[in-house]
């Protein structure tokens, strides 16, 4: 990649694709100041990744690898660091009154909870599947065969289904 004009031309495809480092972060951080740190750890590594960077793929499916490998990283590194520190479940620290909420807000609010106890790249499979990216979009992003994404979504789909039962019942 040409390197002049690169800081101006980052600072666009950052800006246009903003979305995806956002969505990324709270995807894989329940905490207000974890996410923002990951947001800023995601943005240091497509900075440091950015000379790489070839036409090949979109600048979307480029940063969703990126994000996502980050947020596997930072989520691991925070998963260890909060066992030793912090023994507490956070549901346990975290009660919330739900009895004002519609039944579609109570559903959404399940399917990210669902979705943040899946393991690192089913849930990045699931945050791909549900910005509606294809098959092969995803097999691109996460590094695996768009037959193998496929099927991780239905087992993904049926986990997610039995939970939803578990609750109702």
């Amino acid at each position: 990649m040409n390197t002049s004009g690169q800081p101006d031309l980052f600072l666009d495809v950052i800006q246009a694709n903003k979305g995806i480092i956002y969505k990324v972060a709270n995807a894989y951080c329940f905490h207000a100041e974890d996410r923002k740190d990951l947001v800023q750890e995601i943005i240091i590594q497509l900075w440091k990744s950015f000379h790489n960077y070839t036409d090949a793929y979109k600048y979307s499916t480029w940063m969703y690898r990126i994000a996502l490998n980050t947020a596997i990283s930072f989520y691991r590194k925070e998963s260890r660091r909060q066992h030793v520190s912090n023994p507490l479940h956070a549901e346990i620290l975290h009660l919330e009154d739900t009895s004002g909420i519609d039944e579609t807000t109570q559903n959404i609010k399940f399917l990210q909870q669902f979705i943040g106890e899946l393991k690192e790249l089913d849930k990045a499979v699931m945050l791909l599947y549900m910005e509606e990216k294809s098959l092969k979009e995803i097999a691109a992003i996460t590094g695996i065969s768009a037959t193998n994404t496929a099927t991780k979504i239905a087992r993904i789909k049926k986990i997610l289904k039995q939970k939803f039962d578990n609750i109702k019942n």
